[in-house]
């Protein structure tokens, strides 16, 4: 909930999000290459007819997109942040409480997110001009991306040397 005696958040703009999304990309991809690699390693192994790869490669396609979609709905949904957000310091929360999002809302913002990219990305354009910067997906998802408040660690107390006993 926003609190009364606290400042307005500070909007994350277009360059902060896409370097964000970059490394999100980075990640999902290695993942993805990796069992991609794996998989096709042990399918050498084996000699299958054409039509198997081919149901193999269907089926490898649709747990990519799966692993996509869950990954971002887990982490939206978790704490607000996916770890190119983190790295970034911004976080997707709720457009009118700032609260995290439910599965169902970032399902929903991620669903939404390619009607931003379909017309030469005149979506994403829209953070330029908005005044919270949401992009085209963010207004229909009724969502927000914010910089994380910066808060100061606690210092651990030094560890005091246990005092010598003085000669008798």
């Amino acid at each position: 909930m926003i609190d009364a005696g606290s400042a307005p958040p500070s909007y994350a703009g277009l360059a902060t999000r896409t370097l964000a999304f970059a490394i999100d990309a980075a990640v999902i991809n290695v993942v993805a290459w990796f069992v991609g690699v794996v998989c096709a390693l042990a399918l050498s192994l084996l000699s299958l007819p054409k039509e198997v790869l081919t149901v193999l490669t269907a089926v490898a396609a649709f747990v990519a997109l799966l692993w996509t979609f869950s990954y971002f709905v887990f982490f939206w949904s978790g704490n607000g942040q996916t770890p190119g957000d983190r790295m970034m310091g911004i976080t997707v929360r709720n457009a009118t409480t700032l609260t995290p999002l439910t599965a169902r809302r970032a399902a929903l913002r991620l669903v939404l997110l390619p009607l931003s990219a379909i017309p030469l990305c005149a979506g994403f354009l829209m953070i330029l001009f908005d005044g919270r910067r949401r992009a085209l997906h963010d207004r229909l998802a009724r969502t927000v991306v914010i910089y994380v408040p910066a808060t100061r660690r606690r210092r651990p107390a030094a560890r005091q040397a246990p005092e010598e006993l003085a000669p008798v």
